[in-house]
């Protein structure tokens, strides 16, 4: 349940709904399975699993959510061979070609054949929302994932009114001046890796791993003109993190003294210690937060709409992957 990755949305509106007010307007899509000919279904389970039976875990006012994704898999090879069959066969028995359209037709038919026996691939999804600090955080890698998740929460809760989490000052800035300095902003020291892009090349990417970030190296690129988009970070000496210019977390990782704390707290059974994990892993990841934020100058409450942002970081999420073929290691 320890969240690895963090997509954080401000609240526009007060947020007033009890857990047990919650778990009625989640209730109508409750998951269920995949039936013989869905390809995907999308629900909401118990965040404490085969340990509770509430849509909604409330601890020390925040309140945990999880959502299930089951799909179907169908290997694209196993289709594609079926439908080659099935084409030569109408060739041999017609003495024609089959075309573009009726080869889409026959991968329809294979696909609706395989889907009965098709294995079924599952995931969890956990947020929660903090009504005190005014924000849902999405334990998600990606804007899409995490944008799934809210558009579900949205439908049950026609009032959530959301947008992702901004700061005043740009962050790919705030973060090449405090690389350039270089000094780590209050509470934070720098980890061992980052990366840097070429603002006129957005193709043209630089990542440092298990680096002194330092290095002369390092600080020649800067002053040629790349600037931070990534740059990984250490809180209080106890969790590691990747920050990026959207203000996402990723390699979130925890250190001893914060697991401890949920360790020293007695457990009687499994519900119990989640309790314990949500309530600690909940409470520093809004120190962390605030933290985060003071050193980008601040929120932002006059950001864009959620639509215009879950856009930008979407198209940030793709640039990354195509730029996965065009980087330097070091």
């Amino acid at each position: 349940m320890w969240f690895k990755n963090l997509r954080v949305y401000r609240l526009t509106k007060e947020f007033a709904l009890t857990a047990e007010k919650l778990n009625e307007l989640l209730e109508p899509a409750a998951f269920v399975p995949c039936g013989s000919q869905d390809m995907a279904r999308y629900g909401w389970v118990p965040p404490l699993g085969r340990h509770g039976s509430e849509l909604v875990h409330s601890t020390n006012g925040y309140l945990m959510v999880c959502a299930k994704k089951q799909e179907k898999v169908i290997p694209a090879a196993v289709v594609n061979e079926m439908v080659e069959e099935k084409a030569l066969a109408i060739s041999e028995k017609e003495a024609r070609t089959v075309g573009r359209k009726e080869r889409q037709n026959l991968k329809d038919e294979v696909l609706l054949e395989m889907r009965p026996r098709a294995f079924s691939r599952s995931r969890l999804q956990y947020a929660y929302i903090a009504p005190r600090e005014g924000w849902v955080v999405v334990n998600a890698s990606s804007a899409k994932a995490a944008e799934e998740l809210l558009e579900n929460l949205r439908e049950a809760i026609s009032s959530l009114a959301l947008v992702p989490l901004a700061s005043k000052n740009l962050p790919q800035q705030t973060m090449t001046h405090w690389l350039t300095a270089p000094e780590a902003p209050a509470g934070f020291e720098f980890g061992h890796e980052c990366e840097l892009r070429d603002p006129k090349d957005s193709g043209s990417v630089i990542r440092c791993k298990n680096q002194d970030l330092y290095a002369e190296e390092i600080h020649n690129h800067l002053v040629a003109g790349l600037q931070v988009h990534k740059l990984g970070l250490v809180w209080k000496e106890s969790v590691e993190l990747m920050v990026d210019d959207q203000l996402s977390i990723k390699k979130l990782k925890f250190g001893d003294e914060v697991m401890e704390k949920a360790d020293t707290r007695e457990a009687e059974d499994a519900a119990q210690r989640f309790d314990n994990d949500f309530a600690v892993m909940s409470l520093e990841i809004s120190a962390l937060i605030q933290d985060l934020l003071a050193a980008f100058g601040g929120a932002n409450t006059e950001s864009a709409s959620v639509e215009e942002i879950v856009a930008r970081a979407t198209r940030a999420d793709a640039a990354q992957e195509a730029s996965e073929v065009d980087e330097v290691v070091f």
